[in-house]
């Protein structure tokens, strides 16, 4: 199925009024420099885990985070003040108000940073795993159960550098990359840049599944928010998270490099998530892992590192649950294409289509190559897919 770009939508021209540009310049200077995932990334990742594996697994990491100098409770005074009453567009007033009260919730989180109470924060905001999420993780580790096939041909940092750059070429992004000695995954999008872990090693199916997603979808989002008249999209809408990180994944899928390890990886994550909330204790969430499950040990870490992060981080269950709802949208044809607008949740692509016939919002420039040009899918993923329910 091939997006036909000659019938994206074309653009109005709207004259943005000045109090309305006012009000999304503020807004966006007030909370640009606001990154929770920034601000709970460990700070001495590699020295805890060779500790952990020095210690055979007996006691748990101590991360440690780098100190924000936020004040709170000012920040949250001046989105408060903003004017968004002023607003005329019942979409617009709409978007702007759920993102400012979207930038007060993760406020909270900062307070709590390296703390057990840093959980509940991130309950609150990004939720937990359902009866169903649990169920879609523990069919996919049933039905992708195999002994686990040994890793050859596995390209380092400066290889991934190389092939993001000649992707990024073939797509017209433009790119700013750098290597990254304190990382988790092993790359991510952070703004405009593309940070890779110097410690990655990958395959080679896996590494053009990480441009897919890293580059076609988190970069590509960018880019777009950057073209926009507005930068609210740059913001991104509430928990976007479930939205973007299912568009990246359906690109690994289209693009036919999503993998039954990859499936596996994602139902690991809901599983280690529910695990950190009922345990508490990373020294368990790893053996359940590694002895339950037939992770790696070096995954268990990564995956359990990931979860326990700033205290109990949840996110890490929304991957499969956000490529779950965006796979069925996109096979029942629905033009997903402006959920590429910026950083969009699926709950608000209703209203950004009707800012883009307003004239607000303009079309994504940047469409994912997966879903430009979508490759048949192998027929035991399309089957184990389209089971997650």
């Amino acid at each position: 199925m091939k997006t036909n770009l000659s019938q994206l939508p074309m653009n109005k021209k709207t004259v943005i009024p000045p109090t309305l540009r006012e009000l999304d310049e503020t807004l966006y200077e007030s909370v640009k420099g606001i990154d929770i995932l920034s601000a709970i990334a460990p700070q001495n990742y590699q020295h805890e885990k060779q500790a952990f594996f020095d210690g055979h697994g007996k006691a748990n990491p101590k991360f440690s985070y780098e100190k924000t100098n936020l004040n709170l409770f000012s920040k949250k005074r001046e989105l408060f003040n903003l004017p968004v009453e002023t607003i005329k567009s019942k979409e617009l007033y709409r978007l702007y108000s759920e993102v400012i009260q979207s930038y007060v919730d993760k406020l909270d989180q900062f307070r709590h940073i390296g703390t057990e109470k840093f959980l509940y924060d991130s309950l609150r905001y990004y939720g937990e795993p359902s009866a169903r999420d649990i169920r879609n993780a523990e069919y996919l580790l049933h039905i992708t159960a195999q002994e686990p096939q040994a890793q050859t041909d596995l390209v380092g940092a400066n290889e991934i550098k190389k092939y993001f750059e000649s992707f990024a070429a073939a797509n017209n992004y433009p790119l700013t990359l750098t290597l990254e000695d304190s990382m988790i995954a092993n790359a991510l999008v952070s703004g405009d840049t593309v940070k890779i872990n110097t410690q990655a090693k990958v395959s080679k199916p896996q590494l053009r599944a990480l441009a897919h997603h890293e580059l076609g979808v988190h970069l590509a989002t960018t880019l777009n928010a950057q073209s926009q008249p507005l930068k609210i999209l740059l913001l991104g809408s509430p928990v976007n998270t479930t939205t973007q990180e299912g568009l990246a994944l359906l690109c690994e899928y289209l693009s036919g490099f999503m993998t039954l390890d990859r499936f596996r990886m994602l139902a690991l994550r809901v599983i280690a998530v529910n695990s950190m909330i009922i345990e508490k204790d990373f020294k368990r969430t790893f053996s359940l892992l590694v002895d339950q499950h037939g992770a790696s040990p070096a995954s268990a870490f990564a995956i359990s590192s990931r979860v326990y992060r700033g205290g109990g981080f949840t996110k890490d269950y929304l991957y499969l649950k956000g490529f779950q709802q965006i796979l069925e949208a996109y096979q029942s044809k629905l033009k997903i294409h402006n959920l590429l607008c910026g950083k969009v949740s699926f709950e608000h692509l209703q209203v950004v289509n009707k800012l883009i016939e307003q004239g607000y919002l303009i079309a994504p420039k940047h469409i994912s190559p997966a879903i430009r040009r979508p490759v048949p899918t192998d027929p035991v993923l399309k089957f184990i897919a389209q089971a997650i329910k």
